[in-house]
């Protein structure tokens, strides 16, 4: 799963070559070795002002209109899960085949504990540690946790690819992306739902595109809540 920082380096050190417009050095690491480093001290450390601490509501109203439509025995993706209380609920819903993924070793630790304390939920999980752009299989549900919005807005394009290359036929991206500026030289990185459309309409088919009327108080009015299909 561990991937070269070649590319990584490369592709994020053209668009901070072609950003001169902002003053402030820029704090992502550019190797994956150092990027997962980062982002376990910020775990160790407790600066995570991205946790809730329980399931967001926009994604909670997603994995609610996924059991309606009865799709608890499809295989779920959760990319760069953080703590994923997205996952405990949906296996409080009784979803059956759900993958984490996190470079950040501490969170996946710390959401082995939270599910060692329920009965049978383990067995129904596969937790990674590793690098979302070399995850391999097929997946019929992704749901999008911020992890767009940690990742380095160079690395936009390929996000996009490969959210398409692991989804099955007729596959669905769900979740939320910030409507909103945010900043230019530290996560979460923001931008506009006409970037976003600009970029994953060649992939997908526009099932649901509108702002978000179920965020969480503190993100009230900068949240695109979206349901995507795989095109192809």
């Amino acid at each position: 799963m561990r991937r070269s920082g070649v590319r990584l380096r490369k592709r994020i050190g053209q668009i901070r070559s072609q950003n001169q417009i902002s003053c402030v050095e820029p704090i992502l690491p550019v190797t994956a070795d150092l990027l997962e480093d980062f982002w376990s001290q910020r775990y160790k450390a407790g600066q995570t002002g991205w946790d809730l601490g329980a399931v967001s509501p926009p994604l909670k109203h997603i994995i609610d209109a996924w059991k309606n439509e009865s799709k608890e025995n499809l295989r779920i993706l959760l990319p760069g899960c953080g703590n994923a209380y997205e996952a405990n609920y949906l296996l409080e819903q009784g979803f059956k085949d759900i993958t984490v993924v996190d470079i950040a070793q501490p969170a996946l630790t710390s959401l082995k504990e939270r599910l060692s304390e329920s009965s049978g939920h383990l067995d129904r999980i596969q937790l990674i540690h590793g690098d979302f752009f070399s995850l391999d299989g097929t997946f019929h549900l992704i749901l999008e946790q911020t992890f767009f919005c940690a990742l380095d807005p160079s690395l936009r394009p390929d996000y996009a690819r490969k959210m398409h290359d692991l989804l099955e036929p007729a596959g669905e991206l769900a979740g939320v992306f910030f409507d909103a500026p945010m900043y230019d030289h530290r996560p979460p990185f923001g931008g506009s739902a006409a970037e976003y459309r600009e970029l994953l309409e060649p992939y997908f088919e526009l099932l649901i595109w509108e702002s978000c009327k179920v965020s969480h108080p503190a993100r009230q009015g900068s949240e695109l809540l979206f349901r995507l299909q795989k095109k192809g």
